[in-house]
């Protein structure tokens, strides 16, 4: 999960811990590409398209193919990604003499590359970043994590995950919590209206905004299902959704036909695929971000809207209550609980907020303190091996 050419939002935060990184040590980063015959003919598979290597912030980005039957067999996805690398990372250590992998989520990846690891006599370093909590509920795939976890260093990017980690079998002390953090000379408080002016959105609406792919777990559709019940004590409302298609998830059509069926043209905006420079714009433009999320390992949206000084009506999930502080940067509600989401937005919008103190709090999450951790971890998973 890393971006590309074709696929620029895609895995951004990966990306931004990286890079961070690549000013304390030397890395390349591998992102593979999952590869099956006549794949390339399936809708929502532009990333099949990245070159074989290209260069970002100065570092190299391979990706080379593995092998990913799709639809089915998915329990053998991280032994297809071991076999598939494996010939890629011999020849790749020949030329560059790393020290330890840092796998991004625990599987198939996590799982993948402590195989290599063992082939290659290489530590490991997971860091778990939330799909670990629906994969844990797979019985062939939890056995899969719990051998990843117990052999490698692990990083958790919320407490929520560390919890998970122990319960999978990993001792409290072998998970370290890192969280992902924000570029807060980036995200950071701007004039709503010259914001609203360069995105052509109407200077008297109020502007509900959700940011993340239009896939079933962000919630998009449960915020437009919602509505009509704010549009009652809020006629001026607009929602403005931003996100990926999805791919082969995508619920961009359904979300349509419920548009139309609730007959709310005139109060959803859809942006699809916007880059990811431009999502400071769209957060100062907003009034309430909104985020129906049914899971979370740390949301980095929520994290950039409150760097923006807008505040956040989401669910109380995952790292979600790690972030927002109920009352005080916005509110949580349990997943998913209509009237609870409808009432924490009209209190929400109704409430006189310090916009400056809610980005100044979360503009102290900085990448460079999260890279300086994550580096300090790879140390230690490469003394404990030496040891």
């Amino acid at each position: 999960m890393f971006p590309n050419a074709h696929q620029p939002t895609y895995g951004v935060f990966v990306r931004e811990r990286v890079r961070h990184m690549a000013s304390r040590c030397d890395l390349q980063v591998v992102a593979p590409i999952r590869w099956f015959p006549q794949q390339q003919r399936l809708p929502g598979r532009s990333e099949l398209r990245a070159v074989a290597t290209e260069e970002q912030y100065g570092f190299p980005v391979y990706h080379p193919r593995v092998f990913s039957i799709p639809g089915v067999a998915k329990s053998l996805d991280g032994v297809f990604y071991f076999l598939s690398l494996l010939p890629f990372l011999v020849a790749l250590r020949r030329r560059f003499a790393f020290d330890v992998i840092d796998a991004q989520f625990a599987y198939p990846d996590g799982f993948g590359a402590v195989l290599l690891g063992r082939a290659l006599r290489r530590p490991v370093a997971i860091t778990m970043r939330g799909y670990e909590v629906e994969l844990a509920a797979y019985a062939l795939r939890r056995p899969q994590l719990r051998f990843a976890l117990a052999r490698a260093r692990v990083i958790a990017v919320s407490e929520a995950l560390r919890r998970l980690a122990v319960d999978l079998g990993v001792p409290h002390e072998r998970v370290r919590v890192i969280a992902n953090a924000v570029d807060a000379g980036v995200f950071r408080p701007r004039d709503k209206g010259s914001a609203r002016a360069r995105l052509e959105l109407p200077q008297d609406r109020t502007i509900l905004l959700g940011v993340g792919g239009y896939v079933e777990g962000k919630g998009h559709e449960l915020v437009v299902d919602l509505l009509p019940r704010l549009l009652v004590r809020h006629p001026d409302l607009l929602y403005v959704a931003v996100g990926n298609s999805g791919g082969r998830d995508s619920r961009l059509p359904a979300i349509g036909r419920r548009i139309e069926a609730l007959g709310l043209h005139g109060h959803v905006r859809l942006e699809v695929a916007r880059p990811h420079a431009e999502i400071p714009t769209w957060m100062a433009a907003a009034d309430l971000f909104c985020l129906a999320t049914r899971r979370e390992g740390w949301s980095n949206a929520i994290t950039e809207a409150l760097a923006c000084g807008v505040p956040v009506v989401t669910t109380r999930v995952g790292g979600n209550p790690e972030i927002v502080r109920d009352g005080e940067d916005g509110f949580l509600v349990p997943y998913f609980d209509a009237d609870a989401f409808v009432d924490a937005v009209e209190r929400a919008l109704g409430r006189r907020w310090d916009h400056a103190a809610i980005a100044q709090r979360i503009a102290a999450r900085s990448w460079d303190t999260a890279a300086e951790s994550m580096i300090d971890a790879l140390n230690e998973a490469c003394r404990n091996a030496a040891a």
